[in-house]
């Protein structure tokens, strides 16, 4: 990726704490991530935890994930430029962030995840958040958005999770969630930390 793209990114967290990318990466990778997480049969209920024990709550969520790795090319080039985006973000922002984790998040229909905050309190862990979205012809009736909202709770931005859109925005900013979608829906969320890699 270029320097105009992370410039892109720096900017906007800067003035909004907030940015949406559509057309973000190359087409040909957005593909490849989606073959990885269509054909892969290891996809484990989400849970919801701020500790090392893991709660699983359908009632909150219901999406199912895959955390990413290097075993193929297409996870590889997509941690490389998030890799890209960190040393990027600690030279122009002071971020002091030691490690980016993500996840293939798969959500059949009907599946959601109520609103929430990715910083959990009194945690200061998660600083910045990514979302990159893989789902090829996506439209309104099909659900499944991201709704953003702001400190006071209001609903500030939905974003329909098409074909190569990336989401970037500061994790202790922004609560949100994701509505019931439609139709199988699928992304990858990441965040940026600041704590020590285990």
């Amino acid at each position: 990726m270029d320097e105009q793209f992370y410039n892109f990114i720096i900017d906007q967290l800067v003035e909004k704490g907030l940015c949406i990318i559509e057309d973000a990466l190359p087409l040909e990778l957005c593909n490849q991530l989606l073959q990885t997480a269509k054909h892969n049969q290891n996809f484990k209920q989400a849970g919801i935890s701020a500790s090392s024990h893991l709660h699983i709550n359908t009632n909150r969520r219901r999406d199912k994930i895959l955390w990413l790795n290097e075993t193929t090319k297409a996870q590889s080039n997509y941690l490389a430029i998030m890799q890209q985006l960190q040393e990027k973000l600690n030279r122009e922002l002071f971020l002091g962030i030691q490690f980016y984790e993500s996840h293939f998040a798969k959500y059949s229909d009907g599946d959601f995840y109520e609103k929430h905050l990715d910083a959990f309190k009194n945690s200061k862990n998660r600083v910045v958040t990514t979302v990159y979205y893989l789902n090829n012809e996506w439209c309104e009736k099909d659900g499944g958005e991201l709704f953003i909202y702001d400190k006071e709770d209001l609903l500030i931005q939905k974003v329909l999770p098409k074909h190569n859109t990336l989401v970037v925005f500061l994790s202790e900013d922004f609560p949100h969630e994701v509505v019931a979608t439609n139709k199988t829906r699928y992304s990858i969320a990441g965040w940026f930390r600041i704590d020590k890699h285990l």
